[in-house]
């Protein structure tokens, strides 16, 4: 009993000694990584280890590009975004708020003033900024230095066509005449994959402009063939916001009022993707290729929009016929 009770013991002893032990410390590729995360993953390893914490909040290379997107966009304020942007030290380079819709005017100036080297600056669907908020910023990075170049606003409420030519006139100013290339077309259906690196290699110095149609301020997508094969006419004519123009949502091409076709998503096909893409075993209906994820098997191997999966569990088939 006796050599029991001091092996139980010892082994005891020696698991306390385990866990009081110091963790060691991460791999050195770990921190090199760093400067590659986004700001999200950034702050969760933060709390992963002293030594982590210490090297994301001294090192100021994580910081120079700050782009925020789900899940941290619905929580951003402007307090903890300016904590957040004042880890650059005033070099911040890139500051992308997607869909930031607590972000005020007050905010997005406090920010740019301590941090005049931002060169790009995307605020899509910020829904709290003013166009005069945003205008103000603006002109605020214009005159502190000749570095915003791209500035991308889809989703600013009450934007007009005099803030777009304030804002494209002190844009202009920063660009040299060997910058201000042709701007390359834009396609409604590649409008999701659209990422800060694509529209620089666009040449976009605004996403939104003028829409040639209803003459608002709106995003302007082109037809992706070269010549309408239901109209014939050229790809100019089919150049529009997607108000005036209703476009397919897997291919991108202008659709009329008699080839539009519904999905189960509620989304709009032309005829030839529709009969291309698998359909719904019930409603015969497809899903375009933004919305694959939401098919559902049922236990019979058959394909189920959510719509209908959801209903078969109140009621089968033959109930409806």
């Amino acid at each position: 009993m006796e050599e029991s009770s001091k092996a139980s013991t010892s082994s005891l002893s020696f698991i306390v000694e385990q866990v009081q032990a110091e963790p060691e410390p991460p791999h050195e590729a770990v921190f090199l990584v760093l400067a590659y995360l986004p700001v999200y993953e950034l702050l969760v390893m933060s709390q992963v280890c002293t030594s982590l914490r210490d090297a994301v909040n001294d090192d100021v290379l994580p910081w120079l590009n700050v782009i925020v997107e789900r899940p941290l966009n619905s929580r951003l304020s402007d307090e903890i975004l300016m904590k957040i942007t004042s880890k650059a030290n005033g070099r911040l380079k890139t500051l992308a708020l997607m869909n930031c819709i607590h972000i005020t005017d007050e905010g997005l100036q406090r920010v740019v003033e301590q941090n005049p080297l931002i060169n790009k600056l995307h605020i899509p669907a910020c829904t709290s900024l003013t166009p005069e908020g945003v205008l103000c910023s603006v002109k605020t990075l214009c005159q502190m230095s000749n570095c915003l170049s791209t500035l991308s606003l889809n989703g600013i409420y009450n934007l007009q066509k005099e803030h777009l030519d304030m804002l494209a006139l002190n844009l202009r100013k920063n660009l040299h005449l060997g910058e201000q290339q042709p701007q390359q077309p834009i396609y409604y259906h590649e409008r999701g994959s659209i990422s800060l690196f694509k529209q620089e290699e666009s040449h976009r110095i605004i996403d939104l402009e003028i829409c040639p149609k209803c003459f608002e301020v709106r995003m302007v997508y082109d037809c992706p063939k070269g010549m309408c094969k239901m109209r014939e006419w050229p790809l100019a004519h089919c150049r529009g916001c997607i108000f005036c123009i209703p476009r397919c949502e897997n291919c991108g091409e202008c659709i009329g009022s008699e080839e539009a076709e519904e999905g189960a998503c509620g989304d709009i096909l032309c005829l030839e993707c529709w009969l291309k893409l698998p359909k719904c075993s019930f409603c015969n209906k497809p899903y375009c290729k933004q919305h694959t994820s939401w098919w559902c098997t049922s236990s019979d191997s058959l394909f189920l929009c959510k719509v209908c999966d959801e209903n078969s569990h109140g009621y089968t088939y033959t109930d409806v016929l």
